[in-house]
């Protein structure tokens, strides 16, 4: 009789530790999931800042050189 509860404790302890360690997995990998999107949430964010000061430098150099350009007569 002993040895029959013995056994049911066991084995409500392994699935008890099972659960356990399936919801320790399952939070970790949300925890990877959300820093994958951050990640790429943030290189987007870089992406875009640069294009947007590539676009801003390119326009402003257009423009002197055809201030330039009109200054010295190369334009009318």
């Amino acid at each position: 009789m002993a040895s029959k509860s013995f056994q049911d404790l066991k084995k409500q302890a392994e699935g008890t530790a099972q659960e356990a360690a399936n919801a320790a997995s399952e939070a970790a990998q949300k925890v990877v999931n959300q820093a994958a999107e951050a990640g790429q949430k943030a290189a987007e964010h870089l992406v875009k800042s640069t294009q947007e000061g590539v676009d801003k430098t390119t326009g402003q150099a257009a423009e002197a050189i055809s201030s330039f350009g009109k200054k010295y007569g190369f334009q009318k």
